[in-house]
C-alpha cells in the first residue's frame, strides 16, 4: 500500500489551492493513504481545512515558532524527519515546493522526481520535458522513498467532502530535529495589488512586448480589472522592464491552468507556451496573422492591439 505524505502550502492563514491538487495527485494512486502534514505557529485552521479535503486519511499538525514562516532550510529537516515510515513525499511544483523539496530528497539520500503530470501506477509517472515538447515515463525505484514535485497545471483541486461526511482526523505531531540557525526569516516584500493571486486565479490577463512601454502595459491592468483577474507577462515583457519577474508566465516563469487566458501581444514563443498549455480558453490578440499563439487559441482576434483593447474594455463595461 502507498503510504503518502503531502506537504501542505499555504500564506495568510489559508490553505494553498496547490495542496488540494496534490492531493487529486496521490488520489490516483491505488489504495494509496493520504496524510496532510501542516507546518505553522499555529496549523489548528490550516489543518481544519486540509481535513475537509476528499480523500485525506489524517492530518498532521506541525507547530513550531520556527515554522511561522516557510523556509525551506527550516521546513526540510522536520519534513525529511516526518517522512520517515512513508512510501511517497509529494510538494506542489510551485516556488514554495520547488524551493523545499529538493532539500527533503537530498536530507533523504534520494533522487527527486519533478511535475509530475500523470500518475500510471504507485512508482510510474509521466513528466514533461523539452518546455512541454516532450513527455517522458519514469519509473521510480520501489525499495525507496519517493520525493516528487507534482505540477499543478495538470490536476484539478480535489473536492470538499460531501455534506454530511466527517473530516479527517487531525493529530499534533511532534518532531525532534535540529533546527539550522544560518538562515532566518528578515521581512517579506509583496506587492498589494488587490487581484487574484496569478497560480491560482481562474481567469488571466497577459501582456507581452508588442505594448512597448511600461505605461502602456497598464493597458493590461485596466482589462484584468474589469475582469477580476490576475495580470501576467510574456518574458519578453519582464525582460524590457514593463512589468517585474513576478508576473512572468512560461518555462522560466509561472506554470499556470486558468479556465480563461487572455494573451495581448504575445507572439507565442515555446517557452511561453508550455506555462499556459493547460488553461481552459486562450483569447490571443495580435497584428501578426501567424503568430504562433494562434496555433493554440480558442479564440484569435487579429488586429492593433492598441485598437482593440479600448473597444473590448467599452463593451466589458456596457
Amino acid at each position: 500500500m502507498a503510504k503518502i505524505l503531502i506537504v501542505a502550502e499555504h500564506a495568510g492563514g489559508k490553505l494553498n489551492q496547490a495542496t488540494a491538487k496534490c492531493v487529486t495527485c496521490a488520489a490516483q494512486i491505488e489504495g494509496a493513504q493520504i496524510d496532510v502534514a501542516v507546518f505553522a505557529r499555529d496549523a489548528a485552521q490550516l489543518a481544519a481545512e486540509a481535513a475537509a479535503l476528499a480523500g485525506v486519511t489524517r492530518v498532521l499538525r506541525v507547530e513550531n515558532a520556527a515554522n511561522a514562516e516557510p523556509l525551506a532550510a527550516v521546513l526540510a529537516p522536520q519534513v525529511a524527519e516526518l517522512a520517515k515510515g512513508y512510501t511517497h513525499v509529494f510538494g506542489p511544483s510551485t516556488t514554495f515546493g520547488k524551493d523545499l523539496m529538493p532539500r527533503v530528497a537530498a536530507l533523504l539520500g534520494v533522487g527527486q522526481l519533478s511535475d509530475i503530470m500523470v500518475v500510471e501506477s504507485p512508482w510510474r509517472f509521466r513528466r514533461p520535458v523539452y518546455a512541454g515538447n516532450a513527455v517522458v515515463t519514469v519509473e521510480a525505484p520501489e525499495d525507496r522513498i519517493l520525493v516528487a514535485t507534482v505540477r499543478t497545471a495538470s490536476f484539478s483541486a480535489a473536492p470538499q467532502r460531501e455534506s454530511g461526511q466527517a473530516p479527517a482526523p487531525v493529530e499534533s505531531a511532534s518532531v525532534s530535529v535540529e533546527l539550522p540557525t544560518h538562515t532566518r526569516f528578515v521581512e517579506r516584500s509583496a506587492p498589494t495589488t488587490g487581484r487574484p493571486d496569478l497560480q491560482t486565479a481562474t481567469r488571466v490577463v497577459s501582456g507581452g512586448r508588442a505594448l512597448g512601454s511600461a505605461e502602456n502595459f497598464q493597458m493590461v491592468h485596466r482589462l484584468a480589472d474589469k475582469l477580476g483577474a490576475a495580470v501576467g507577462a510574456s518574458r519578453a515583457a519582464v525582460d524590457a522592464g514593463y512589468a517585474p519577474n513576478d508576473l512572468q508566465v512560461g518555462q522560466t516563469g509561472k506554470i499556470i491552468a486558468p479556465e480563461l487566458y487572455i494573451a495581448i501581444g504575445i507572439s507565442g514563443a515555446i517557452q511561453h507556451l508550455t506555462g499556459i498549455k493547460d488553461a481552459g480558453t486562450i483569447v490571443a490578440i495580435n497584428k501578426d496573422p501567424e503568430a504562433p499563439i494562434f496555433e493554440v487559441a480558442d479564440i484569435g482576434l487579429v488586429g492593433d492591439l492598441f485598437t482593440i483593447l479600448p473597444e473590448l474594455e467599452k463593451a466589458i463595461g456596457a
